[in-house]
């Protein structure tokens, strides 16, 4: 396992990290023991960051992981969380005030069982640009956060968001120093590399960058894209025309798709999920094997002009 530094936190993190959206039944439901598993498969094979949300089944996720956590020292591993993204009953809700955001911190805490948080991002900012505006992120939510940062209740702050312009648009609004982290998904992947076009603007800043969703959310997967995938058309059949090329060559795309998106170094970790401990091995065993560079190239043509298309968040 490669280890890298999250922009200047001083958190060197597993370039493969785990992702525990999958342990709220985020995409299918879930066997908690077999999910509880995978956490300690993760840990005990030397990733060291887990990401998680309240989110992420209207806090399942978080509970879920927190009885994990409690089997699991302390100093094994950082612990990313979110706010300002929530649902109860089946219903999503928002709120990005700086009230709501420091009362969320305390609320995750407890249910992870941890006494401090290692990174806390403001989740999905275009939501924020949807119903209230960016300026909230970088007048009231960004601040009260960094007002926890300072207590120390939380070490490090960061944003999320699938939209590449908006996490651009808030990190040329703050103070430097504000924003240490970032985390986009969906644009560091066989289909799609947008990310790497945001590189430069980020280090100069010295903001770290976490990548996720290495299979696109599905597209770049055997099993294929659930239903609520929002991904147009076109792009689905060309990824499936990507998955069966590798398929006929028995070089599995999940693999590929690992591989790729661990490959970059100025990408300090790429995060995946599943509540499957067998999953998490093979896909460390992926991103430890050797890429084949060529193949990547084809499967790239593959996909031609439908590279690099994207979707709303949803």
């Amino acid at each position: 396992m490669q280890y890298n530094e999250i922009g200047k936190t001083g958190m060197k993190v597993s370039n493969l990290s785990f992702g525990a959206s999958s342990l709220g039944g985020v995409f299918r439901n879930i066997n908690e023991e077999q999910a509880l598993q995978a956490v300690y498969a993760a840990v005990d094979h030397g990733m060291n960051f887990i990401d998680v949300s309240p989110y992420y089944g209207h806090y399942k996720a978080e509970t879920v992981l927190g009885k994990a956590l409690l089997q699991v020292p302390r100093e094994k591993y950082y612990l990313s969380t979110k706010v300002g993204r929530y649902g109860k009953d089946g219903v999503n809700t928002w709120d990005y005030s700086a009230k709501r955001v420091k009362e969320s911190v305390y609320e995750s805490m407890e249910r992870l069982h941890i006494d401090y948080i290692d990174l806390i991002n403001v989740h999905d900012i275009e939501f924020a640009d949807r119903f209230y505006s960016l300026d909230m992120i970088v007048n009231e939510t960004l601040p009260a956060l960094c007002e926890l940062r300072d207590e120390g209740v939380v070490k490090h702050v960061g944003i999320t968001d699938l939209q590449l312009e908006n996490i651009e648009w808030v990190v040329n609004r703050v103070p430097e120093g504000t924003v240490e982290s970032v985390l986009n998904f969906c644009h560091y992947c066989l289909n799609d590399d947008k990310l790497a076009d945001y590189l430069d603007l980020l280090e100069s800043k010295g903001i770290g960058v976490i990548n996720a969703s290495p299979l696109s959310m599905g597209l770049l997967s055997k099993r294929g894209v659930p239903e609520w995938h929002p991904a147009p058309k076109p792009l689905v059949e060309a990824c499936q025309r990507e998955v069966a090329n590798c398929e006929s060559k028995g070089y599995p795309i999940e693999k590929l798709a690992i591989q790729f998106s661990v490959s970059n170094p100025r990408i300090a970790t790429t995060l995946f999920s599943s509540a499957n401990p067998d999953n998490v091995i093979k896909n460390i065993e992926y991103a430890e094997a050797p890429i084949d560079w060529d193949l990547v190239k084809e499967v790239q043509e593959i996909i031609g002009d439908q590279k690099r298309v994207s979707w709303a968040n949803s």
